[in-house]
């Protein structure tokens, strides 16, 4: 029996936010903030996604105006 590797990233990450709540929720806010390290990653992970995104999808636009009808 295989393990769908989708259903494995979503439990690990539920098991991160459980951890995260549970030391905010403990008064630990050091251990449930996020650093502005980590923020800076994400934005410039999200622009670089959204930029290739729109990158592509004008490049595919472009290929299919070549395929004939």
């Amino acid at each position: 029996m295989q393990t769908d590797p989708a259903a494995v990233a979503l439990s690990y990450l539920i098991g991160q936010l459980r951890l995260r709540i549970a030391a905010v929720r403990s008064g630990d806010r050091e251990r449930g903030a996020l650093s502005l390290e980590w923020v800076a990653i994400a934005i410039v992970l999200v622009t670089a996604a959204l930029a290739l995104a729109t990158f592509l999808t004008g490049k595919l636009g472009d290929l299919e105006k070549l395929i004939p009808d």
